[in-house]
């Protein structure tokens, strides 16, 4: 097989892009909402999954999409997963109660993760990964736009129309890039063999993961973290990742190979990317609440500062994506691009009610830049030093590691607020001054606005000491990151497209 021409490229990038817009906006455009969902909707309590749902989802759902594709293509499944990312979303948006909202958000789920992962893997196919820095800037066009346009879009919604919205927007995107996929992808070889698929397997990862994120996410705020309840889903959990494991080594067509854990890269790219997908998703997941409640910020200019923690992170995956093409190496970068992140987060542990907005934008642009630069060299160093046959297999791996990581994080730094502020607030007798950090954020923004003088004056220093806790966790899960990243080894980048490189790592590294 020739590589394809630049015009090519640009073709299929046609047909992939607006599905990874779909899910770019979709991770952004609610992170300001959220409050309000919970003060409409009421269990606060639940908040977390609104956001964990739909990455566990789509964290059991990435690696069936991705052993999928390598039996029978690519198109038809991303196609799939974009109308069953429609109907979720259409479901979000009539979602009456919170666990209405969860389950819509669990379809939606199922379909976002294919989104990504199968255009990844696209990519992967046609671009080699020296060259995959020519077109970072198409790619980084995307995720600028949702990543900038998605917090405003989202507090806009909710100052002047309704956060039901943030959902139904999905709807036109969708229908457009469902209608370009096909379009632009119908020229692409689809396979038909026909093979077994371990979905005994992939049930018991589901379950398992599933068992360890509510420990993340009752430990600490429902239960006590040495009681029954949490001991149980702890040992259920390992037991069925356990079990997993044994049923990847006698499957067929194991979900994800065992053999792609013998690479050390495979091994070290994949721990990196799971700490910082826990740092990335836990401190976005949260960051609203804070600019919200402790800064009085409204939804709108909430977003608004929330973009430049999204729009610096374009920046690093797009620097980073310039110097792979230009210097053919990798590990640099996230070593940079990490340490950056911790001094981001140090800065964000200090901030206050009376911090600048300024100076918290600084920071938030610059734990973009830092995290921004590391993901895309962690998914280039995996699909560079893997087989061609296993390129689907090896990229959805790195999104189901990456999700995990965002669902414990989500949960695990959701977990850490509760406690503190509850911890905080514990024995203080001011009259109405609520004993739980849960029932202070019940009500929301507007609810946290009533309160009297008084209590707020005691209410706000707790709150925002509950948030220098959040960050400096985050701070310390960064440095392990940064850590696990100084052991990357470095391999020389390939020059051909996985669709036409040799079979063998050999092969490989004598062809280059």
């Amino acid at each position: 097989m020739a590589a394809a021409s630049h015009r090519e490229i640009l073709r299929i990038l046609s047909g992939i892009v607006p599905g990874m817009f779909l899910a770019a906006l979709d991770q952004t455009i609610i992170t300001t909402p959220l409050p309000t969902m919970a003060a409409e909707l009421g269990g606060v309590e639940h908040l977390s999954w609104v956001v964990s749902i739909y990455l566990l989802t789509a964290t059991a759902a990435t690696p069936i999409y991705g052993k999928l594709s390598d039996l029978y293509g690519r198109r038809g499944l991303l196609q799939g997963a974009i109308v069953i990312f429609l109907a979720g979303s259409a479901l979000a948006g009539l979602a009456q109660t919170m666990p209405q909202l969860i389950g819509a958000r669990a379809l939606q789920g199922l379909g976002g993760g294919g989104l990504i992962t199968l255009a990844q893997t696209v990519i992967a196919d046609h671009v080699s990964p020296r060259e995959r820095g020519r077109y970072q800037a198409y790619l980084s066009g995307v995720w600028a736009t949702a990543s900038v346009g998605g917090p405003v879009l989202g507090g806009l919604f909710v100052d002047q129309l309704n956060w039901r919205w943030v959902f139904w927007i999905n709807l036109p995107v969708g229908a457009l890039a469902l209608l370009l996929c096909w379009l632009a992808l119908r020229h692409l070889p689809q396979h038909y063999e026909r093979r077994s698929i371990d979905y005994l397997g992939a049930l018991l990862l589901t379950l398992g993961v599933a068992s360890l994120l509510l420990v993340a996410a009752w430990g600490g705020s429902q239960f006590p973290w040495l009681s029954a309840p949490i001991l149980g889903l702890s040992a259920m959990g390992i037991a069925l990742l356990l079990a997993f494991a044994l049923q990847e080594l006698r499957a067929q067509e194991p979900i994800l190979p065992p053999r792609l854990f013998r690479n050390d890269i495979f091994r070290v790219a994949n721990s990196c990317a799971t700490v910082v997908a826990m740092v990335m998703f836990g401190t976005t997941m949260l960051l609203p609440i804070f600019l919200q409640l402790v800064a009085g910020m409204s939804a709108g200019r909430s977003g608004l500062v929330l973009a430049s923690l999204t729009g610096g992170s374009v920046v690093g995956a797009f620097s980073s994506g310039q110097i792979m093409r230009a210097t053919g190496s990798y590990k640099r970068q996230p070593l940079v691009g990490l340490s950056l992140a911790t001094l981001a987060l140090i800065l964000l542990a200090s901030m206050s009610a009376d911090t600048p907005v300024v100076l918290t934008g600084a920071g938030l642009a610059l734990l973009g830049v830092g995290v921004g630069a590391t993901f895309p060299v962690m998914l280039v160093a995996v699909q560079n030093a893997t087989d061609p046959r296993d390129i689907g297999a090896a990229t959805s791996a790195v999104n189901f590691f990456r999700s995990m990581g965002g669902s414990f994080g989500a949960a695990l730094l959701w977990s850490v607020l509760i406690t503190a502020l509850s911890y905080r607030l514990s024995g203080n007798g001011a009259p109405g001054l609520p004993e739980s950090g849960i029932a202070l954020l019940q009500g929301g923004a507007e609810a946290f606005a009533k309160l009297s003088p008084a209590l707020r004056a005691t209410v706000l220093p707790a709150l925002a000491g509950s948030f220098h806790v959040v960050f400096a966790a985050a701070a310390v899960l960064n440095v392990i990151a940064l850590a696990i990243a100084s052991l990357l080894r470095e391999l020389p980048l390939r020059t051909t497209p996985s669709a036409i490189a040799p079979r063998s790592a050999a092969e490989r590294l004598s062809a280059d």
